[in-house]
């Protein structure tokens, strides 16, 4: 019988509510979670295993590229189902969007999590583990790339952010809206991912990649002190279509001539960046000084593109080919 490996590495699903601090903290381990599925004719197809116990803030690349190693290492020791990646909200995004890019695998990946501790009413950590596990067993998710399931809603990695701080619908492919849903234990698909997904295979990871927002009045302040202390890569979530203060160009432009690529985002939630505006700081300005428009990611998934590149080059029209399309 094929399994489902469920990969845990902490996060709000883990946590109860502290009687001291009166606080939100760690408390529940991967298999008194899943105590909540014992019952469930599911259970026996599922493989478990407790990667971590840690705050979705505590996440870093270097735990991600572990987490890719492992979901590699079980495909080619076994003939899994499928994988649920139980995940703190936070940086769901970002390991989600890692391991999109580099897990080469049909064989679905979810990942998932929720929005409120095991002590509070409305818990939705059981309902989203119920969900993942029926997306990540289903056939229907073969070559969809990297999932998350939250809310009964299905998104792709390449496409989803979190929208709100609060609210359970907050996994949201603003620009596209789900790939499908999970209904009365059925998974339904209405489309295939929008966004192109990049594939690459890596050994290690550097991460001295640095996100920066742009705003009005911004200089090259930190720009500077980046280039000065080792960044390898700087992305920048300019302003709408990608655009930035004059006063940011020089910084720009010392670190470019310093060999360190600026990947340029937006820091709107909606919407791709593009190269229209030539004035001093807007986008084909930036463009013609050999920054690159990362055109439909946002911040954060730009800088694990980034991280994940620098790793095989820094050639500008290498990179310029994976943000740009």
């Amino acid at each position: 019988m094929k399994k489902v490996y469920m990969i845990f590495t902490g996060g709000t699903i883990s946590m109860t509510i502290d009687d001291v601090s009166h606080s939100v903290k760690p408390a529940l381990s991967a298999n008194e979670i899943m105590k909540s599925l014992f019952y469930s004719e599911l259970y026996k197809e599922l493989e478990v295993i407790e990667f971590s116990e840690i705050p979705s803030p505590s996440m870093s690349p270097e735990m991600m590229f572990e987490i890719s190693k492992l979901i590699k290492k079980i495909i080619s020791e076994n003939d899994p189902a499928g994988f649920v990646v139980v995940h703190g909200t936070d940086t769901l995004e970002e390991t989600a969007f890692f391991l999109d890019v580099v897990c080469n695998t049909k064989i679905p990946i979810v990942v998932t999590g929720s929005m409120k501790s095991s002590s509070e009413l409305g818990f939705d950590g059981v309902n989203n583990l119920m969900s993942s596990i029926l997306v990540a067993k289903s056939t229907n998710s073969h070559n969809r790339g990297v999932l998350v399931v939250m809310n009964d809603q299905i998104n792709a990695a390449s496409e989803v952010t979190k929208s709100n701080t609060l609210s359970l619908d907050t996994f949201k492919s603003l620009d596209y809206g789900p790939l499908g849903i999970v209904d009365n234990r059925e998974v339904i698909y209405h489309r295939k991912a929008t966004v192109k997904r990049n594939k690459l295979e890596v050994n290690n990871i550097v991460s001295d990649v640095y996100l920066l927002k742009a705003y009005s009045g911004s200089d090259s302040l930190l720009i500077d002190y980046l280039v000065d202390n080792g960044a390898k890569g700087i992305v920048i979530e300019a302003l709408g279509r990608g655009n930035v203060p004059p006063k940011m160009i020089s910084g720009i432009e010392k670190a470019i001539n310093n060999n360190i690529p600026i990947i340029i985002t937006s820091r709107c939630p909606s919407g791709r960046v593009l190269d229209s505006y030539g004035y001093i700081g807007g986008g084909k300005y930036l463009s013609d000084m050999k920054a690159i428009m990362a055109t439909s990611l946002n911040g954060q998934k730009a800088r694990i593109l980034l991280i994940i590149a620098l790793n095989i080059s820094s050639d500008y029209k290498f990179l310029r080919g994976l943000f740009t399309y």
